[in-house]
C-alpha cells in the first residue's frame, strides 16, 4: 500500500508508453501489439492499461503526441545552429540523423505508423509532419533563400523536403545504429536529395 502511494502520477502511463516504444524499438510492429504483451514489458496489470487509455489507438496517439515534442526539439536546435544559409542543408541534415540515432525507437514508431493499418494515427502523424513542413516554409522565408516562391509552391517545396526526409529515414532504421560508414553514406545521400530539390526551386518559375 505504501509503494503505491509512493507511485508518481502518470508513472503507469509512462510505463506504458515506454514499454510500447521498447517493444517497437525490438522490431516488433506497434500494429501488431496487443495490450496484454504491453502490460507485460511494462510489469503492470492488464486492467490498469485502461485506466490510462481506451485502447492501443488511444496509446498510439499519444506516442504521436511525444514524437511531436521530439520533432520540435529538432527544429529549436537546427534553428540554433542552422545561421548561415549555405550550411542549412549540411547542418540540418546531420541534426536529423543525430536525433533520430538517439530516438530511435520514437522514428521507428514515425515509419511504421505512416503505412499502418491505424488510420487515427497514421493521420496523427501525417498531422506531425505537415506542421514541421510548415515551420520548414517559415525558416525559408526568414533566411530569404526562395523569396521568388509564391506561397502555394513553397510549401510545395517544404512538403518535398518533409517527405525525402522521411524516406531517407526508412533507410536510416534499416542501417545498424553501429554501422557508422551506412549512416554516412545516407547522411550524403539524404544531403544531395535536399540539394537537388533547392536548386530545382532556385530555378523554379512560380506563376505571376
Amino acid at each position: 500500500m505504501a509503494e503505491k502511494q509512493r507511485r508518481k502520477p502518470g508513472e503507469t502511463r509512462e510505463k506504458l508508453m515506454n514499454a510500447a516504444l521498447t517493444l517497437v524499438g525490438k522490431g516488433r510492429h506497434f500494429a501488431s501489439l496487443g495490450i496484454r504483451e504491453v502490460t507485460r514489458q511494462a510489469g503492470v496489470v492488464p486492467t490498469s492499461f485502461y485506466r490510462h487509455f481506451r485502447n492501443m489507438d488511444d496509446l498510439g496517439l499519444q506516442l504521436v503526441d511525444e514524437l511531436g515534442l521530439v520533432l520540435r526539439r529538432m527544429m529549436r536546435e537546427a534553428r540554433a545552429h542552422v545561421l548561415q544559409a549555405d550550411k542549412l542543408i549540411e547542418e540540418s541534415v546531420a541534426i536529423f540523423i543525430s536525433h533520430a540515432q538517439a530516438n530511435r525507437s520514437f522514428f521507428m514508431f514515425m515509419a511504421q505508423g505512416l503505412a499502418g493499418e491505424s488510420r487515427a494515427v497514421q493521420e496523427g502523424i501525417r498531422s506531425e509532419m505537415r506542421f514541421f513542413a510548415s515551420e520548414l516554409a517559415n525558416d525559408l522565408r526568414r533566411l530569404r533563400l526562395v523569396d521568388h516562391l509564391n506561397d502555394q509552391d513553397l510549401d510545395m517545396t517544404s512538403d518535398l523536403v518533409v517527405r525525402s526526409v522521411a524516406f531517407s529515414l526508412t533507410d536510416l532504421l534499416g542501417v545498424s545504429p553501429d554501422d557508422d560508414y551506412q549512416i554516412e553514406q545516407i547522411r550524403k545521400r539524404t544531403t544531395r536529395f535536399l540539394q537537388l530539390i533547392f536548386v530545382g526551386a532556385a530555378n523554379w518559375k512560380s506563376p505571376g
